[in-house]
């Protein structure tokens, strides 16, 4: 198996291990859909993949169709998204993924965190590198055979295809999103959810009061609503 594999293992639920966190992050992710592409699902490639992801969270249906509703409403503000980089404790690198109305506020509240937990902020494009920036959707296993399917995806960009308990998961350069969705959507498979994550190309092994050490300014990045994803070059135990 490749690193997308063991990326996948190592992060396996962490995302999603608040209900209520979730929920938050996956209304973001519709205003900026909906304000980019407009509220019809049909028509908007990105608002059909985050319907998939809140349907894969178990959000009521309710929820999502409110949601839109309020995005398409023009007083409501759009979330820009934003890249932060810097290093925990240890050498470990960290990449977090920000989704904001307020740019001061969340730049404040980021570097808070780094002081307060021993880390440095860095400036732009200093740790992004070190991180492959990829695409991937789970599909049903029932009557697919990962290793023939990886063969005939090659052709639209996917690197790694591999069966777990979850379904048949898909991976590929974040650039080849639109290429793979478009793919599945025309062979009618089921896409049960998707979304982007940055791999590290290489991970640093730390002792466990070590990793204490980098968890907590993880665990504090992750607390903040306006932080939907923190990616970092620490070994998984």
């Amino acid at each position: 198996m490749g690193r997308a594999f063991e990326f996948r293992k190592g992060r396996k639920m962490k995302r999603w291990s608040a209900m209520a966190k979730a929920f938050t992050r996956i209304g973001k992710d519709i205003v900026m859909a909906v304000k980019e592409g407009g509220p019809n699902p049909d028509a908007n490639s990105r608002l059909r993949a985050v319907i998939q992801n809140a349907k894969a969270a178990n959000m009521p249906k309710d929820n999502v169709e409110r949601a839109i509703k309020k995005a398409t409403d023009k007083d409501t503000e759009n979330y820009k998204e934003v890249l932060f980089e810097g290093y925990a404790p240890h050498g470990i690198a960290l990449l977090i993924e920000t989704a904001t109305d307020n740019n001061n506020r969340t730049v404040a509240n980021v570097r808070s965190y780094f002081n307060k937990c021993n880390g440095t902020m860095g400036t732009q494009g200093s740790v992004e590198f070190m991180f492959d920036h990829t695409c991937n959707f789970r599909i049903p296993a029932e009557g697919l055979d990962a290793e023939e399917l990886e063969l005939e995806l090659i052709d639209f960009g996917a690197e790694e295809v591999f069966e777990d308990e979850d379904g048949i998961l898909i991976y590929a350069p974040f650039t080849n999103f639109g290429t793979i969705q478009k793919e599945l959507e025309n062979r009618n498979l089921e896409i049960l959810s998707s979304g982007f994550e940055r791999i590290p190309q290489i991970t640093k092994k730390l002792s466990e009061v070590e990793m204490a050490d980098v968890e907590k300014l993880i665990e504090k990045l992750e607390e903040d609503d306006d932080v939907m994803n923190v990616y970092h070059t620490m070994e998984e135990a």
